[in-house]
């Protein structure tokens, strides 16, 4: 039997198979790769198209253009890099927008350095605990006092989204090896609101 006519019919039922996930969670934009200003340009602009189409309002319009140029921006400026085959992937990253009649979800996820992970978990944690008024006392002391980190952050995306959104920050740490981490992120926007 002919390799290539095999690997074309496991490529065509890969394909029918991912169609098939994407229908059942109803997501509308998937990448996964460099995340640049241009990218972010282009996913926020075939966003806006789609929820002119779709005619959402523009209040959750304005917030899912938010959480999604800030978590474009996050995997942006923070992703690590890994070394694979001796290419570094630096601002690299996946980037999932779905949606179904309540919500909209964002969901990205990219490679970090497993000595931050506990530091991201920490914050996270204690933005999750907090009220709308404690988030905006703590979004003003980060502005105040906050660290910024080797590249050049302090947390203040993170407090935003959840400001914006006004839901918990659903996250995940999945080991790749010794040394990194996958950070996987969902924020949630309510159409409800």
């Amino acid at each position: 039997m002919d390799d290539n006519k095999t690997d074309i019919k496991d490529f065509l039922a890969f394909a029918y198979s991912f169609y098939k996930t994407v229908k059942e969670y109803k997501i509308n934009l998937v990448y996964e790769g460099e995340i640049t200003h241009q990218i972010i340009k282009a996913f926020t602009s075939l966003t806006e198209t789609n929820m002119e189409i779709d005619e959402e309002p523009t209040s959750i319009q304005k917030k899912v253009f938010h959480v999604m140029v800030e978590s474009l921006q996050n995997i942006s400026k923070h992703s690590d890099h890994l070394d694979t085959e001796n290419q570094r992937k630096e601002g690299r990253g996946v980037f999932i927008l779905g949606k179904n009649n309540d919500t909209y979800r964002i969901t990205t996820g990219n490679v970090i350095s497993r000595s931050n992970v506990e530091s991201i978990r920490n914050q996270l944690t204690k933005i999750n605990n907090l009220d709308k008024e404690g988030l905006k006392l703590f979004y003003k002391k980060q502005i105040k006092e906050g660290r910024l980190t080797q590249k050049g952050g302090a947390g203040l995306g993170f407090i935003d989204i959840a400001k914006k959104t006004g839901n918990k920050l659903n996250f995940n740490f999945l080991s790749l090896n010794d040394d990194y981490s996958f950070f996987v992120l969902t924020s949630t926007i309510s159409k409800n609101i």
